[in-house]
C-alpha cells in the first residue's frame, strides 16, 4: 500500500481513462454553462436587451447545472477521488437542472411559435437565445445521462488532488469562474427587479434605480 501511495504524486490522473474523462467533462460542463450565462449577460448590458422572467429562470437552471458539475470538480480537487455517491449527487443535480431548464426554454419558445410572431430579443445565427437554450438543455440531458451510466465504473478512482498540473488549474478556474458569474447574475437580477416580487413580462428598465429615487 505504501508503494502504491508513493506513486500517486507522479501519476496525478491515476484513475485511468474513465477518471480523466469524468473530471475533464465536469470542468468543461461547468465552464460551458457558465459561459452561456455570460453570453446572456453580454446581451443584457452590452446590447441593452433586458431579460424577461423566463430568461432569468433559464439562467438559474444553467447555473444550477454548472453547480452540479462543480461539486464533482471540487470533490476531486479536495479529496483526490470521487465516490459513486458524489457522482450521483453532482450529475443528478445537473440532470434535474437541465431537464427543468429545457421545459422553461420550451415554454418561452412556444409563446412565440405562431406565424408572424417576431419573438423576444434578437437572434443568433437565425435562432432566438431561448431556442438555443432549449437545444443546449436537450443536448445536456443526453450528455449527463451518458456520464451517469459510467459513474459507477469510475467511482473511487484517483483524480488530481495535490499535483499542480493543468488539471488543477483548470478545475480551480472553473470554480472561481462559476462563483463570479453567480454573483454578477444576482446583482443583475436585483438591479432589474428592485424591491418587487415579480418582473414584468417585458422589462424595459432597471427598477432599483427608480425604487431608490436615483431616477424619476
Amino acid at each position: 500500500m505504501a508503494a502504491m501511495s508513493s506513486l500517486l504524486p507522479e501519476t496525478p490522473l491515476a484513475g485511468g481513462l474513465l477518471g480523466r474523462v469524468q473530471y475533464w467533462f465536469a470542468c468543461a460542463f461547468a465552464i460551458g454553462w457558465t459561459a452561456v450565462v455570460c453570453g446572456g449577460l453580454f446581451y443584457q448590458f452590452a446590447m441593452g436587451e433586458s431579460p424577461c422572467p423566463l430568461c432569468i429562470v433559464q439562467r438559474m437552471f444553467m447555473l444550477l447545472a454548472a453547480m452540479g458539475a462543480a461539486h464533482i470538480v471540487r470533490t476531486a480537487l479536495s479529496h483526490g477521488a470521487v465516490t459513486g455517491r458524489d457522482y450521483m449527487m453532482g450529475w443528478g443535480l445537473s440532470l434535474v437542472a437541465v431537464t427543468a431548464g429545457s421545459f422553461a426554454s420550451w415554454r418561452q419558445t412556444m409563446l412565440h411559435v405562431l406565424p408572424g410572431d417576431k419573438g423576444y430579443g434578437s437572434e443568433l445565427f437565425g435562432l432566438h437565445l431561448y431556442v438555443w437554450a432549449w437545444i443546449l438543455f436537450q443536448a445536456s440531458v443526453v450528455a449527463v445521462g451518458i456520464v451517469l451510466a459510467f459513474a459507477h465504473a469510475t467511482a473511487d478512482r484517483a483524480v488530481p488532488a495535490e499535483d499542480p498540473g493543468p488539471h488543477r488549474a483548470v478545475g480551480m478556474a472553473a470554480l472561481w469562474f462559476l462563483g463570479l458569474v453567480i454573483a454578477v447574475n444576482l446583482v443583475a437580477v436585483f438591479l432589474e427587479e428592485g424591491f418587487h416580487w415579480f418582473l414584468p413580462d417585458d422589462p424595459t428598465r432597471y427598477r432599483i434605480f427608480y425604487d431608490t429615487g436615483i431616477l424619476d
